[in-house]
């Protein structure tokens, strides 16, 4: 890599730093939620990205469709632009997304979640950190490029998808099922969906993701007379204790992933009666797991529904088990792929640190890639605020990332 045109580069980038934010001020105020969360899409926001593409310069900008009859425009806008390189056989992918999750509970925030504004050194705001910090960075990363009239060593590549929070389905996993040619075997791809304070985590792997809805039946009555129903609630509280056992049967550890060993957490219970003195016949809850990839999801669930079988048994209820999630992991990306020594490379010169493959219990689209045998990488240097009230993202990290970016773009 020529040292001389990345600090060329690099300088670009230090001055576009009020661009970026207003950017990101703009893009926080198109909330951009999926209808699975009672949002209406992506539309808005998409509409706004690439009218501000066209005004940063890039002219090969494609727009790809799912179609999705639940949001107004009846469409989840996928967005891909590219620049040529020397290397005409040779992409270089950084895929971001546009959706963000809903704030939550508002009177946790300090401000409006889509009013982003600057404090301390950061952009608070719905979406900051997760995905804009690094759709800004590598849109910049590229404008650099652009201004500076410098040809990349190979094709850059930038993805920006729908969906991402709520199982990709219309985003990259539309793209890679309707797109066969779009990405290549040959390719670098970075997802800069997950990373530390340091930047010093490269993701080459993911858990198995099974995610369990367990509706208990029993008979409702008074309170006062217990004996006349079957409590459901109490059946089923009896039920998230026994699936505590989980860890102990499934219990291999595996130091790549943090944590080490598979989880198995309930988290949301919906509600069932709605007062206090009627016993309630019938009680959903949730649970959420994250499994070591050498493990069979449907050995898990048998092993769940053994353990549900002994609480229908005990308390005479029935439950009825639903996945609402599962996917396999597929087989991790080599720590020697070349997409991981040159975002080590990058990181290296940009942060002075050294990034180590690690292995994450969360999901993230490249676990799409891999299923398709896409050597890819997940990577970004954040504050790990995302999902989070008063979201922010350190503008130190999104110029920095710009870098990094840059870095990969330049590498032969």
């Amino acid at each position: 890599m020529d040292t001389k045109v990345f600090k060329r580069i690099a300088n670009r980038i230090d001055s576009y730093k009020d661009d970026m934010i207003r950017m990101q001020i703009e893009l926080t105020a198109i909330p951009a939620i999926a209808p699975d969360s009672g949002g209406n899409g992506e539309y808005e926001k998409a509409k706004f990205l690439i009218s501000s593409l066209y005004d940063l310069g890039f002219s090969n900008i494609r727009e790809y469709n799912a179609p999705d009859k639940r949001v107004p425009s009846g469409i989840r806008p996928n967005i891909i632009t590219t620049i040529p390189g020397k290397n005409r056989g040779k992409t270089v992918w950084v895929l971001t997304h546009t959706d963000v999750v809903p704030p939550g509970e508002i009177k946790l925030w300090e401000s409006d979640p889509y009013k982003g504004y600057v404090k301390d050194g950061r952009i608070f705001g719905r979406g900051t950190e997760d995905n804009q910090q690094d759709l800004v960075a590598s849109l910049f990363a590229v404008r650099a490029f652009i201004d500076e009239g410098i040809t990349p060593e190979n094709e850059i590549g930038l993805a920006f998808v729908a969906d991402e929070e709520t199982a990709s389905k219309f985003g990259l996993e539309y793209l890679l099922e309707n797109e066969k040619g779009l990405f290549k075997k040959t390719d670098t791809i970075v997802v800069p969906d997950f990373g530390s304070k340091e930047g010093n985590m490269i993701e080459v792997a993911e858990k198995s993701i099974l995610w369990l809805c367990f509706k208990t039946t029993g008979k409702q009555c008074h309170a006062s007379r217990p004996s006349f129903g079957k409590n459901a609630f109490s059946a089923a509280s009896h039920l998230v204790v026994r699936l505590n056992d989980l860890h102990s049967i499934f219990d291999k550890s595996d130091p790549l992933y943090q944590p080490s060993t598979s989880t198995f957490e309930p988290t949301r219970k919906d509600a069932n009666v709605p007062n206090i003195n009627t016993l309630p016949g019938e009680d959903v809850f949730y649970v959420d797991s994250r499994i070591l990839p050498e493990y069979e999801l449907k050995d898990i669930i048998s092993e769940t529904r053994t353990m549900a079988d002994e609480i229908e048994k005990k308390f005479g209820v029935s439950i009825e088990i639903t996945a609402v999630q599962q996917a396999q992991a597929p087989p991790p990306t080599p720590h020697d792929a070349p997409v991981v020594t040159s975002l080590q490379k990058a990181v290296s010169d940009v942060y002075r640190v050294d990034a180590s493959p690690v292995g994450i219990g969360g999901g993230t689209v490249a676990a799409f890639f891999r299923k398709e045998g896409f050597p890819v990488a997940v990577w970004s240097r954040l504050g790990q605020t995302a999902h989070q009230p008063n979201e922010n993202c350190l503008i130190s990290n999104m110029v920095g990332n710009a870098k990094v970016y840059t870095h990969l773009f330049l590498q032969k």
